[in-house]
C-alpha cells in the first residue's frame, strides 16, 4: 500500500505539542518554510508497492533524512534522538508528544532505495526553495556560481595486498560452508599468521622477506579459490551467482599488479576507486570524486554529485551546471573555478579561473579570490555532515550521499541565519525591558 498521511486526532486529555514549546525556535521555522506537501506527493510517486501494510509517512522519512545530514547522524541515532527532542517531532509533523520510535531505522535503508538519486535530488531542491524563502540567498544568487571537485571518502580499511588476499579466503571459506562444500584445506591457522608476519617485516623495512610471505598467502588463497571453483556446480542455483561473483572478484585481487591502473580497492566495494589529491598528510584517498556547485556570494549548494570514474575536472563542469539549473530553476550565467577546468568551453556560461590575464578588471580579480569560499563548505560538509565516510553501498550510495550531504549543509546555513534573528529578537527585547524599569 501507498504511504500514509498524518491524521490529527483531537485528543482531549493531551495538550498538543506546538503549545507547550517555543514556536520561535529555528528548528520550528525552517519546518515552516519547507513545502511539505509537495515532498509528499513526490515521495508518494516512488513508492510503488501495492500490498502489505500502509508505509510511512513521507514528511517523517523526508523529515528524518534532512535531520540526520543535518547533525551529523547514524540511522539508529536519528530514531533515537528523534524520542527524545520534542522539536524533531514537530518538525516531523507530530501533533503531539511521542515516546516510542516512529519507525525501525532499516526504513531509512529502504526508503533510500525506493528514491534513488532522483527522489533524493527534490530533498536538495526543496532546501534551495527553503534558502530563498528564508532569505538566505537571493532569487539571482544562482546566476552565479562555483564549482570544485572533492573526494568523498569510502567506508573502508586501507587496501594492503595482505589484507585483501585474507578477506578473500575467509569469504571464500564461509560461503563454501553456507553452500555444503567440502574444502581440502582452509588455511584458517597458517594465513592469518602470514598476514601479522606481512605486516612485520614491512614495518621492519625487512622486504625480501615480506615479498616472500606475500607470494605464500597469495598461493594459499589460490588454493581455496581453485578448489571452490571447481565445485561450483554443485551449488544451487540461488547461491551460484553470488559465489561466482567471490570467486571473479578474488582472480582480479590475485591477478592484480601494483601499478595496474584498474585494481580493487576493497572486496566488497568494487567501485572504489584510489584519486590522488596531492595532500602531504594524504596523498592517496580510497572512494569517488565528487562535483560540487555553490552559489558565489553565500555558498548555497545547488548541485552535488558523484562523479565515477575519476574522470578530468574540465568534464565535469558541463554536468555540474546543468544539475545546478534543474534543482535551482535558474540557469548559471558565470562560473568561478580553479586551474584544474582549463581549456572548457560551455555555451551561455562565462568561464572564470585563477590563470585569466587578458581582460581582467579589478573587480573581476576580486571575484575570481573569492572561489577558495568553496574549501570551508567542502570543510565544513566533512566535519559538521557526513561527506567524509560514506557507509551506503555501491555507486548508488555514492550518488545518493552526495545529493544529501549538500541538503544538510543547506540546513545549517538556514538554521544558522534563523538562529542569529533569534537571538537579535531576543536582544531587542531585553534592552527593551531594561529601558522599561529604567523609565520607571
Amino acid at each position: 500500500m501507498g504511504p500514509k498521511t498524518p491524521v490529527s486526532e483531537q485528543d482531549f486529555f493531551r495538550h498538543p505539542l506546538r503549545e507547550q514549546i517555543n514556536l520561535k525556535h529555528p528548528l520550528v521555522r525552517l519546518a515552516e518554510l519547507i513545502n511539505w506537501e509537495r515532498l509528499g506527493m513526490l515521495m508518494s510517486e516512488s513508492f510503488v508497492s501495492s500490498k502489505g501494510r500502509p508505509a510511512s509517512s513521507p514528511r517523517l522519512i523526508a523529515g528524518l533524512l534532512y535531520l540526520q545530514h543535518a547533525f551529523d547522524l547514524s540511522d539508529e541515532e536519528v530514531v533515537w534522538q528523534w524520542v527524545e527532542n520534542p522539536y524533531w517531532q514537530v518538525f516531523t509533523g507530530e501533533t503531539y508528544l511521542q515516546t516510542e520510535p516512529p519507525i525501525d531505522p532499516s526504513s531509512l535503508t529502504r526508503w533510500r532505495k525506493r528514491l534513488g538519486e532522483a527522489g533524493v535530488e527534490e530533498l536538495l531542491a526543496e532546501t534551495i526553495e527553503a534558502a530563498r524563502r528564508a532569505g538566505v540567498i537571493k532569487a539571482s544568487s544562482v546566476k552565479r556560481v562555483i564549482v570544485d571537485t572533492t573526494v568523498m571518502p569510502k567506508a573502508i580499511a586501507h587496501p594492503t595486498d595482505s589484507r585483501l588476499l585474507e578477506r578473500c579466503r575467509e569469504h571464500l571459506v564461509k560461503a563454501a560452508a553456507r553452500n555444503g562444500l567440502k574444502l581440502r584445506q582452509n588455511y584458517n591457522r597458517e594465513a592469518p599468521r602470514l598476514g601479522l608476519q606481512i605486516g612485520r617485516y614491512a614495518h621492519a623495512k625487512q622486504y625480501k622477506r615480506m615479498r616472500k610471505a606475500l607470494r605464500t598467502l597469495r598461493s594459499r588463497v589460490g588454493r581455496v579459490m581453485r578448489d571452490v571453483e571447481r565445485q561450483v556446480t554443485q551449488v544451487a542455483e540461488s547461491g551460484r551467482v553470488a559465489l561466482q561473483e567471490l570467486i571473479d572478484r578474488t582472480k582480479r585481487i590475485l591477478s592484480q599488479k601494483p601499478k595496474d591502473k584498474s585494481k580493487l580497492y576493497a572486496l566488497h566495494a568494487p567501485e572504489v576507486e584510489c584519486l590522488a589529491k596531492g595532500k602531504a598528510r594524504t596523498p592517496y584517498e580510497f572512494g569517488v570524486k565528487m562535483s560540487i556547485t555553490t552559489t558565489h556570494k553565500e555558498g548555497l549548494v545547488v548541485g552535488m554529485r558523484s562523479m565515477p570514474g575519476n574522470p578530468y575536472d574540465g568534464h565535469t563542469l558541463a554536468e555540474a551546471l546543468e544539475q545546478a539549473a534543474i534543482l535551482s530553476d535558474v540557469t548559471p550565467e558565470v562560473a568561478v573555478v580553479d586551474r584544474g577546468y582549463k581549456g572548457v568551453a560551455i555555451d551561455g556560461v562565462t568561464i572564470y579561473h585563477p590563470g585569466l590575464r587578458r581582460g581582467i578588471t579589478r573587480g573581476l580579480r576580486a571575484m575570481i579570490k573569492r572561489r577558495s569560499a568553496i574549501e570551508p563548505a567542502i570543510g565544513h560538509m566533512k566535519t559538521d555532515g557526513k561527506l567524509d565516510r560514506n557507509w551506503l553501498k555501491g555507486a548508488r550510495g555514492d550518488a545518493m550521499q552526495a545529493v544529501l550531504c549538500g541538503a544538510g549543509h543547506n540546513l545549517r546555513m538556514i538554521l544558522r541565519k534563523l538562529k542569529l534573528f533569534y537571538a537579535l529578537v531576543l536582544i531587542a527585547l531585553l534592552n527593551h525591558t531594561v529601558a522599561v524599569v529604567q523609565t520607571a
